[in-house]
C-alpha cells in the first residue's frame, strides 16, 4: 500500500521535476560603503528576494535538469544611497559551465556592470514581464530588467557552447529588454551613447550579422576544444587554437568590438594551461594572438607560454 502511494506521489511530481529551474544562481550584496544612517537589514532581505527571483522562476521552455542547472553568481556592490529609496551600485556577473568528462568548469561570463541605479523599499515586489520591462516606476523596474536581462545573455552563452547559434532565441530576449528598457535620468546602460562596454552593446554584438563569427568561435571553444579535452587533447588544443584564429579576424575586420574582450574576459589562466602543453609552434602562434586581442593580459601571455 505505501509502495503504490509512493508510485502515485511519484508520478504526480514528475511534470514539476521535469520543469525544474535553469539557474542556481547566488547573490551577494555588499553595502558597506553605505551610511550607517541606513537600515542595513533592508540589503538582506533585497538579496534574498533576487535569489529567489533567479532560481525559481522559468527563464525558457526547455526541460532542465537539476544537474544541469547553470551556476552563476552576481555581485551586486551598493557604492551610494541617494533621497527617495534610491541606490547606486556596481554588479559583477559570473557563469561557467562543466567540461565534459570532467568536474572543471570552464567560465562563460565574467563581466562588471558599472551603472546600475534603482529604487527599493523593503519588501517591495520583485517583478519582471517581458512585455512590460519598464514597468510603472522606471527605477524600480530596472534592477530586475537588468538581472533578467543578464540572464538572458548567460542561457544564450550556455546554449551557445552547446550548439551552433543554440543562444539566439536568448539574445533575441536580452535585446527586447535593451528595446523597452525603462528611462530615467539616472538610468543608464542601455543606450549606445551611454558608452562603448554597456548593456547596448554587448547584446547589439551578439545579434549583428556582423559579428557572426563570435558565435562559431563560442561552438568551437567550448564544445570542439574544452568538451573533447579529455577525449584528445591535441585535437582539442587545435579547436581552441581555431577559435583564436577566428577572433583574430573578427578583431582585424571590426576593431574595437565589445565582444572580444567580454569573451575573453576570465579566461587569461584557462587558455594558458592549454597552449602550456602545445608545441612550440603552436604555443608561438597562441601567444602572437592572444598578445594582440587580450591587451590587458598581454604581459601574462609573454611570460607564460615563453
Amino acid at each position: 500500500m505505501h509502495k503504490k502511494i509512493l508510485l502515485i506521489l511519484t508520478v504526480a511530481l514528475l511534470p514539476i521535476l521535469g520543469q525544474a529551474q535553469e539557474l542556481n544562481a547566488r547573490v551577494s550584496i555588499n553595502a558597506s560603503r553605505i551610511s550607517s544612517q541606513t537600515d542595513k537589514k533592508i540589503f538582506s532581505t533585497l538579496q534574498n528576494t533576487i535569489t529567489t527571483f533567479l532560481n525559481t522562476r522559468k527563464w525558457t521552455n526547455e526541460t532542465f535538469q537539476a544537474n544541469e542547472k547553470i551556476n552563476c553568481n552576481f555581485l551586486l556592490d551598493i557604492g551610494e544611497a541617494q533621497p527617495g529609496n534610491i541606490y547606486k551600485a556596481v554588479i559583477t556577473v559570473q557563469a561557467a559551465r562543466p567540461v565534459f568528462n570532467s568536474t572543471y568548469e570552464t567560465p562563460l561570463i565574467n563581466f562588471r556592470d558599472e551603472v546600475v541605479a534603482f529604487r527599493y523599499v523593503e519588501f517591495q515586489p520583485f517583478e519582471f514581464n517581458d512585455n512590460r520591462v519598464a514597468g510603472s516606476d522606471p527605477l524600480v523596474s530596472n534592477l530586475s530588467a537588468t538581472f533578467a536581462y543578464y540572464v538572458y545573455i548567460i542561457l544564450g552563452l550556455d546554449f551557445n557552447s552547446f550548439a551552433l547559434r543554440g543562444g539566439d532565441p536568448y539574445f533575441q530576449k536580452a535585446q527586447n529588454i535593451v528595446n523597452n528598457a525603462p528611462e530615467n535620468r539616472d538610468i543608464a546602460g542601455w543606450k549606445a551613447f551611454d558608452g562603448l562596454r554597456n548593456r547596448y552593446w554587448l547584446v547589439e554584438n551578439l545579434v549583428n550579422n556582423r559579428y557572426n563569427s563570435i558565435h562559431e568561435a563560442m561552438y568551437s571553444y567550448y564544445r570542439l576544444g574544452m568538451d573533447n579535452m579529455y577525449e584528445n587533447e591535441n585535437e582539442a588544443r587545435n579547436a581552441v587554437l581555431n577559435t583564436l584564429n577566428m577572433l583574430n579576424s573578427l578583431n582585424n575586420d571590426i576593431g574595437n568590438t565589445m565582444i572580444i574582450p567580454f569573451f575573453l574576459q576570465g579566461k587569461s589562466q584557462e587558455l594558458i594551461k592549454i597552449f602550456k602543453k602545445a608545441s612550440p609552434e603552436e604555443k608561438q602562434k597562441a601567444r602572437d594572438i592572444l598578445m594582440k586581442i587580450d591587451i590587458s593580459n598581454a604581459n601574462t601571455y609573454k611570460s607564460e607560454l615563453k
